[in-house]
């Protein structure tokens, strides 16, 4: 069983940068990916970015490449979202994710959710 709890998000200015938190529970964290999905009101959960469970492989949606980075601690059973040059478009509820063994694009796989945390970026 992990849980996990997102934090960081916030009200920001477009040009900004946030950088939010996962911070997980169990003590078998490394085994598994983590994603960050985010859903803008009336729109469908996409995904934003994932790190593998040793925090060796990345991956981002081309909507975020070069712009935000993901990354993880194991020590502190953290994964981070480095969020910069912020658009209005970014604005969601980010929710992060871990699946056991590895990760994924697809939402519906996912072992395990946060309930989120709303980035606003203001135009």
């Amino acid at each position: 069983q992990v849980q996990l709890v997102e934090s960081g998000g916030g009200l920001v200015q477009t040009g900004g940068s946030l950088r939010l938190s996962c911070a997980a529970s169990g003590r078998t964290f490394s085994s598994y990916g983590v994603d960050w999905f985010r859903q803008a009101p009336g729109k469908e959960r996409e995904f934003v970015a994932a790190v593998s469970g040793s925090g060796g492989s990345t991956y981002y949606a081309e909507s975020v490449k070069g712009r935000f980075t993901i990354s993880r601690d194991n020590a502190k059973n953290t994964v981070y979202l480095q969020m910069n040059s912020l658009k209005p478009e970014d604005t969601a509820v980010y929710f992060c994710a871990a699946k056991f063994g590895s990760w994924s694009t697809a939402h519906s796989v996912m072992d395990y959710w946060g309930k989120g945390t709303l980035v606003t970026v203001s135009s």
